[in-house]
């Protein structure tokens, strides 16, 4: 994808990998719009980042979803470029079923349902764009599930197909669709305790090889961080039962 010069609409853009993502991108000489719950977190990055525009959103709500969608497109008509990141994580205990099912509501809601909602939401205006894209955030979970967050990881894998599938409906319009899958990141999606654990990657370290990849291969269709490779290609290396055991906890 072309790495400079849009207008790019990031969801979830008030923190972790999507404010980091939302401040490469600006640094690179983009428009970036955040987006997220939130208002004061918006606040609170738009004022570190002069020039960075906010919109608050719930990506759980259908409603909320097509209003931010026009309130985006109304105040921001350059939009050519939306990086679907806003999600949530949560451990499931099945066996405390039903329990856990609002949480796992939620999930779904969140990272498949959102995406989806505002990609059929935003796909009319972006087919008129110059160089336009859509950029879904799986995870290396989409592909080695981790057992205590089935929900999550069953979302991951859904938008690794639902990103396959939209790429080859797009292929004959000008719209790039491309797959980010970061592996585990230091961020706080599981809390505070990840955002300092040495066993994740370093969130600057991740965004930096997402951009070099973004920017060196302009064709990439995914973009798996080496740290992430492991997971991507379990399956084909026949180590899926080896790395799900690894992932859930259950070898060291």
């Amino acid at each position: 994808m072309q790495t400079t010069g849009n207008t790019i609409l990031i969801t979830g853009g008030g923190s972790g990998i999507g404010r980091a993502l939302a401040e490469a991108f600006h640094r690179h000489g983009n428009q970036v719009i955040i987006s997220g719950r939130r208002r004061q977190t918006l606040d609170e990055v738009t004022s570190a980042n002069p020039g960075m525009a906010a919109l608050t959103v719930d990506m759980t709500d259908a409603d909320s979803i097509k209003a931010f969608a026009e309130e985006a497109v109304r105040a921001h008509p350059g939009i050519n470029v939306v990086i679907h990141n806003a999600g949530i994580m949560k451990q499931e205990t099945l066996t405390e079923a039903p329990d856990y099912l609002a949480a796992a509501e939620e999930t779904i809601a969140t990272n498949l349902l959102g995406p989806i909602r505002l990609t059929a939401a935003l796909l009319p205006h972006l087919l008129n764009q110059e160089n336009p894209a859509i950029l879904t955030v799986s995870s290396g979970l989409a592909f080695v599930p981790m057992a205590a967050t089935p929900t999550y990881s069953a979302t991951k894998a859904a938008i690794h197909s639902y990103s396959m599938g939209l790429r080859r409906q797009l292929v004959e319009t000008p719209v790039r669709v491309i797959e980010i899958a970061p592996p585990y990141v230091q961020t706080t999606l599981l809390g505070e305790h990840q955002a300092n654990d040495p066993t994740a990657m370093p969130l600057k370290d991740f965004i930096d090889e997402v951009m070099e990849i973004l920017t060196t291969q302009p064709n990439a269709e995914e973009v798996i961080v080496e740290r992430c490779k492991p997971l991507r290609y379990a399956a084909e290396s026949g180590n899926m039962d080896k790395m799900f055991e690894i992932v859930s906890g259950l070898r060291h």
